[in-house]
């Protein structure tokens, strides 16, 4: 709205509630006479009580500010604004009466009448024209998809309310589980059942949407009111989770589809966010791999605890980059060092520890893509081993506090090169912190993370896009999962928790059929498997096995502290016998002799079993 068009409109504004100051006068000393004919003598009265309120109501609406609100957004602080514009300047006018002619001719219901009459005239017009614009017209109402609401609290109530302004969207009910809010209406919109009533619900008002406004709801909630819309034949929609709406905005902007890890991922998870903000606060971290999907959310978690510093080391430049061009913005941005380097790399790592001094380093850095480690398995070594005996020994050296190995449930058993490697980095950091006592190596083992690079999801989300098939290795084929977010926080939190020498695994949950997480992204697409998408299964590719595991036999399991937390014994290893299981490792990644390798894997880890051939 242009400045000259909002003068003007202020203007008129200010005339309309001119001319609801004579008007109330007038209707209260015709209410005050039954309608009938002003005695002369009360109607003398009446003209100066006129003239004297019209300017003195002038000069107080100006004082409190009455025409900075919106008629379009009126609401209780514009009222209350009203309340005491009034009141004030009806005191002041029968001050001045008073002081002119004592009231004389003046009744006293009118002293009632008359300021309750000016609030209803000034505030009538306001909330009159808000509700009109709130409702709209009918005919723009058939432009807006009928959306039923699910979840009466307060978030349901703000979206509601942010819907009636503007949006695509017009709430025509809401469904609630809770029998106290049953029947009732929230600005106008009726709570017409419980969740089990959608598809009746969306046949009854004939629905073309559903919109679900519970950021606290869990997965299990989530899957039901997505599967039951689905079934009824219309869109669900979903505001963010408690997490992301910290801010407390209930925006239509807000609204987003169902994503995977919506239907996938576990409930919230409470952690000892103290216990993390002491390990990292005011401390320089290291974190390698931060330009991966497990480094960079890393990087993001870490920041938000005020460390002192935050180093960021990837040798994949655009990775870096765009992890660097994100917490550009951050308060904190400032903290941040974005570093070019590899973890094989002696030189370059001596430098960043000589120059930066860490003094908690996490491990993200690593080849992690079994069929492309089984076909190149000296390099997968070079960095999943070499590279990161290097860093651990880089880390005593220099009188690291922490060093957190971040592991894989595929070093567990390993069927291929890349699990064996991994298996083969834990024995070593575990059998070292044995050695070093002013460093404390922790390792923390999981599944896999919904949308990471090189996982199924963005692989499936690809293939539904260009319109199928979705290859599935295995009908039977399962995986551990959780996102990226949880599995980050429960890394912190471990290391917060650890002393030394443990081996931390992760709880993943129950495992998932990719076969149904296929079918559940297809789903999601608003298609149906085997119908619009084909599933098309290829056979497991090398290194592959049917389920993974988390704990190897001989690693007993114990509870931790955190529900979510459980922790493995480590293999006592002799050390000079691990040196020299180095050399001959290190030897065959020299002479790229990959049949010596893999007997090398097997006398480091002894439970490596090669997968048997597709």
């Amino acid at each position: 709205m242009s400045q000259r068009h909002l003068l003007r409109s202020r203007w008129l504004v200010f005339l309309h509630d001119l001319m609801w100051i004579p008007t109330a006068i007038f209707v209260a000393f015709s209410l005050r006479f039954n309608l009938s004919a002003i005695p002369e003598i009360y109607a003398a009265s009446m003209h100066v009580l006129m003239v004297i309120a019209v300017p003195v109501q002038a000069l107080v609406f100006w004082y409190f500010s009455l025409y900075r609100g919106v008629w379009r957004f009126a609401s209780i602080p514009d009222l209350l604004r009203i309340v005491r514009a009034v009141l004030v300047g009806v005191l002041l006018t029968f001050v001045l009466m008073f002081i002119w002619q004592r009231l004389e001719g003046l009744p006293r219901s009118v002293l009632i009448l008359y300021p309750l009459l000016l609030m209803l005239f000034l505030a009538g017009p306001r909330m009159l024209y808000r509700w009109f614009k709130d409702h709209h017209l009918q005919l723009e109402r058939f432009e807006r998809k009928r959306a039923l609401v699910v979840g009466a609290g307060r978030a349901g109530e703000l979206l509601v309310r942010e819907l009636l302004k503007e949006g695509p969207y017009n709430p025509v009910a809401f469904l609630d589980d809770a029998a106290r809010r049953q029947g009732q209406e929230i600005h106008g919109v009726r709570v017409v059942g419980r969740l089990d009533e959608l598809a009746d619900a969306v046949d009854r008002y004939d629905i073309e949407v559903v919109l679900l406004a519970i950021p606290s709801a869990s997965n299990r909630l989530i899957r039901k009111v997505f599967e039951a819309s689905r079934d009824a034949g219309v869109v669900c929609r979903t505001l963010p989770s408690v997490v992301d709406l910290a801010d407390g905005r209930v925006e239509v902007s807000r609204l987003r589809d169902i994503r995977i890890d919506d239907l996938l991922g576990r409930d919230e998870i409470r952690h000892d966010l103290e216990e993390v903000r002491d390990f990292l606060q005011q401390k320089k971290v290291l974190i390698t791999g931060a330009g991966g999907s497990i480094g960079s959310e890393l990087c993001r978690q870490v920041l938000e605890y005020e460390p002192a510093q935050l180093v960021m080391v990837d040798h994949g430049e655009f990775n870096l980059y765009t992890i660097e061009q994100e917490l550009r913005t951050h308060r904190l941005a400032d903290r941040c060092r974005a570093l070019l380097g590899d973890i094989r790399d002696e030189d370059r790592l001596r430098w960043i520890f000589e120059h930066f001094r860490p003094q908690v380093v996490l491990n993200a850095a690593a080849y992690k893509h079994v069929p492309l480690v089984e076909e190149n398995p000296a390099e997968g070594v070079k960095t999943n081993i070499f590279g990161t005996c290097q860093l651990a020994d880089m880390a005593v050296q220099y009188a690291v506090e922490k060093f957190i190995q971040v592991s894989t449930d595929k070093a567990v058993n390993p069927v291929n090169i890349m699990g064996a490697s991994k298996r083969a980095a834990e024995i070593y950091c575990q059998n070292l912190d044995r050695r070093a006592p002013d460093t404390a190596f922790i390792t923390t083992r999981f599944g896999n993370v919904l949308g990471s690079a090189g996982s199924v999801v963005p692989l499936f989300e690809q293939q539904i896009r260009q319109g199928g098939p979705v290859t599935v290795t295995h009908p039977d084929i399962t995986r551990f999962f959780m996102t990226i977010p949880e599995a980050v926080s429960l890394i912190l939190q471990a290391a917060a928790m650890g002393q030394g020498g443990e081996i931390f695994v992760l709880d993943m949950g129950e495992p998932i059929k990719i076969d149904e997480l296929a079918r559940q992204m297809i789903r999601l697409a608003g298609l149906e498997p085997g119908k619009d998408i084909e599933i098309r299964y290829t056979g497991l590719r090398p290194g592959e096995k049917l389920y993974e595991e988390l704990f190897h036999e001989g690693e007993p399991c114990e509870k931790t502290r955190h529900p979510k937390v459980m922790l493995a014994s480590s293999r006592k290893v002799d050390w000079d016998e691990l040196q020299i299981l180095l050399q001959r490792l290190k030897e065959d990644c020299r002479q790229r002799d990959v049949e010596h390798l893999k007997q090398g894997l097997k006398r480091f880890v002894p439970e490596f079993r090669e997968a048997p051939p597709c």
